[in-house]
């Protein structure tokens, strides 16, 4: 059975509504006196237990002329200055969905939850000191929540902000990363490292998730569906609190507005399309640049999701 099947198997045999006296035996340094939220109901289990999907840290790396991926598969992208940039494949995060790296000193958590398509990369830097990340197994609206190792405070994924625990209303730092395909940055980065398969029993270059980004409705969520006639599952570009629809970009190829340059290339599949994540349909990749020419940090998530954790954003439809 395929792991998006399995899940929601797992979540209709599950209570919908979140108690956090029942949370207490498995998060026993949570304080939940501490939230961000209005009501517990927010938070659903996604069906896996605390790490039972696996977060990485430090994992192993590799040179580019020995990594064994398929030119159209994704990958995310973190360049830092004076550093080889490296690439995560999503053929890994889709199971793992948090990887912990340091690189050039700084230590980063490149994120992925494919449930909301959001690919974050963040500093783990904290007024608390570094943070080490780990999958709580718990969905909001649809999202990851993400918690720490150090306090057990629970973060949203798609904002990099904490809502349950010490470090609630806490905010970690998005760096300036990107999905593309791997033949993208193997012809940009011939000298730069790749993430190396991690040591599980994982089915790595297998979707899970087959056909879920042409699914009606996502998974667990009952938030209200996007505006302007957008499909909820349809694709957009984050830029702070505006996003572009992935559809208008692709028509255009080019789009200046508001200070910054969004561009679209051919060339990318959808890691949550096929059964095997290089045979995806083509999406294409996206960059994002401020008027100087500097990658911006941003996103590429689903519309209901934009939607549910920015209710008053701008939409960017071109009208």
């Amino acid at each position: 059975m395929r792991l998006f099947a399995a899940l929601i198997a797992i979540s209709l045999a599950l209570p919908l509504a979140a108690d956090p006296s029942a949370w207490r035996g498995e998060w026993p340094r949570t304080d939940f006196s501490k939230r961000g939220i209005e009501d517990w109901s927010e938070i659903r289990s996604g069906g896996p237990p605390r790490d039972g999907i696996p977060a990485l840290s430090d994992p192993d790396l590799t040179p580019v002329d020995a990594a064994e991926l398929e030119d159209r598969e994704p990958v995310i992208t973190l360049t830092l200055d004076g550093e080889k940039a490296r690439a995560y494949p999503l053929r890994y995060l889709i199971w793992h969905e948090i990887v912990n790296d340091t690189v050039g000193g700084i230590p980063v958590a490149v994120t992925y939850c494919p449930l909301c398509n959001s690919a974050l990369t963040f500093d783990r830097r904290t007024r608390a000191g570094v943070l080490e990340f780990g999958v709580t197994g718990k969905l909001r609206q649809s999202d990851m929540v993400m918690y720490d190792r150090q306090t057990e405070s629970w973060w949203q994924q798609a904002r990099g902000e904490a809502i349950v625990g010490q470090l609630t209303g806490a905010e970690l730092v998005a760096l300036p990363s990107w999905m593309e395909s791997w033949a993208a940055f193997r012809s940009r980065h011939p000298d730069g490292l790749v993430m190396a398969e991690p040591d599980y029993n994982r089915a790595y270059g297998r979707n899970p998730y087959r056909g879920y980004d042409t699914s009606r409705r996502p998974f667990l969520y009952s938030g209200e569906m996007p505006p302007h006639g957008l499909e909820p599952l349809e694709r957009v570009v984050r830029v702070g609190e505006r996003a572009w629809p992935l559809s208008r970009l692709r028509k255009a190829g080019e789009l200046n507005e508001q200070g910054v340059t969004l561009t679209w290339q051919a060339g990318l599949a959808s890691a949550l399309d096929s059964g095997e994540i290089a045979r995806g349909r083509d999406i294409g990749s996206i960059r994002v640049r401020d008027g100087q020419g500097r990658d911006l940090p941003h996103d590429l998530l689903f519309a209901f999701a934009f939607h549910a954790f920015w209710p008053q954003g701008k939409w960017m439809l071109g009208q």
